[in-house]
């Protein structure tokens, strides 16, 4: 089995080039609206907001920022397949611009404009980042009512394009099964409240300081959920590669975009360790699952299925032709296009 994988640099005519209904499933964390890091971005690609932000307009500019952002949801609905889902991790904001401390509702923005396109809305996540950090508030501190709740989560939106897609023939099924996940990964998957530690932010650029990436297994975990081995998966705001990454790791294509040109070292550097990095991650996958069969039989709780690839039980029928492929090689080519090759 093959993947490839093709990412694109400080690109204007961002997914022009994809033809329509093509993308089973896209992953993806925009830069977020009235957080300070993006102010610059956004100017540079509307010179209107430096104006807007500089007036101490807040709500105007929030609202500006958002309208390039649905350039890119437009788009977005236009690549999916019919039954294709779009996942979109999104904070919200809080900032004081002029004397004013406001919440900016980004993830109602952008809820709100994909269902004008046409996108369903499924359960969304709570995506909930632990912290040690001991002042859990903003503002005044012990004085009411002068301080404000601390923001600790983000949201996972999680849209459809159309229906449920379907499987039709034997090979689709096939396909289908041999893409599962185990019984107690999908207990805790399918939970609406995420605790997943972020990432690291540092970055060793000369753009800006913070990466303001995702975690790999957030990415992981929805591309295992919502599609199936070799679909195409698209990131429109590659940043530091991650979703790449987590589409590699599951046997499924992908296509990346990104503005920042200096991210190409960052990003090819990580995709040089990714055969050492994801074999480990789905070696601990695979353990854990026989992990969680010992302690279940130990109870006393039979498991009445046995997996055909690997020989071990598993809670359901469907689990019986899970396989999870190891990497063989990645090899660069041309004009940043990919190949992963994987074991059999």
């Amino acid at each position: 089995m093959n993947t490839i994988h093709q990412i694109f640099f400080n690109n204007s005519n961002i997914m022009k080039k994809i033809e329509p209904e093509s993308v089973d499933l896209v992953v993806t964390s925009p830069p977020y609206p009235i957080i300070e890091l993006w102010d610059d971005l956004f100017s540079k690609i509307n010179p209107e907001i430096k104006r807007v932000l500089s007036a101490q307009n807040g709500q105007l500019a929030f609202e500006l920022m958002h309208q390039e952002l649905d350039k890119v949801w437009k788009e977005v609905y236009r690549v999916l397949i019919k039954g294709g889902i779009a996942c979109i991790n999104v904070g919200d904001a809080v900032r004081t611009i002029g004397k004013n401390f406001h919440l900016y509702p980004n993830h109602s923005r952008v809820l709100n404009h994909c269902l004008d396109l046409g996108f369903s809305t499924l359960p969304e996540i709570i995506w909930r980042k632990p912290t040690n950090a001991p002042n859990k508030f903003m503002g005044s501190g012990m004085l009411p009512p002068g301080a404000y709740v601390t923001l600790e989560h983000e949201f996972i939106l999680i849209l459809r394009k159309g229906g449920k897609r379907e499987f039709k023939k034997a090979s689709e099924k096939l396909n289908r099964q041999e893409s599962s996940y185990f019984w107690e990964e999908r207990n805790n998957w399918f939970s609406d409240l995420w605790n997943i530690k972020g990432t690291s932010q540092a970055l060793n650029n000369e753009t800006r300081e913070r990466s303001a990436a995702f975690a790999f297994e957030l990415a992981y975990r929805l591309i295992n959920m919502f599609s199936v081995r070799g679909d195409v998966v698209l990131d429109p705001f590659l940043g530091t590669g991650t979703t790449t990454i987590a589409a590699m790791s599951s046997g499924r294509n992908s296509i990346g975009y990104e503005l920042d040109q200096s991210f190409e070292k960052i990003i090819v550097q990580r995709l040089e360790e990714v055969v050492e990095f994801a074999n480990q991650y789905m070696s601990e996958r695979l353990e854990k699952h026989e992990l969680f069969v010992q302690k279940r039989l130990s109870q006393g709780k039979p498991l009445k299925y046995i997996n055909k690839a690997y020989g071990f039980p598993v809670i359901t029928k469907q689990e019986e032709n899970l396989v999870i492929n190891l990497l063989k090689t990645v090899r660069r080519e041309k004009n940043n296009l990919f190949k992963v090759v994987y074991e059999i």
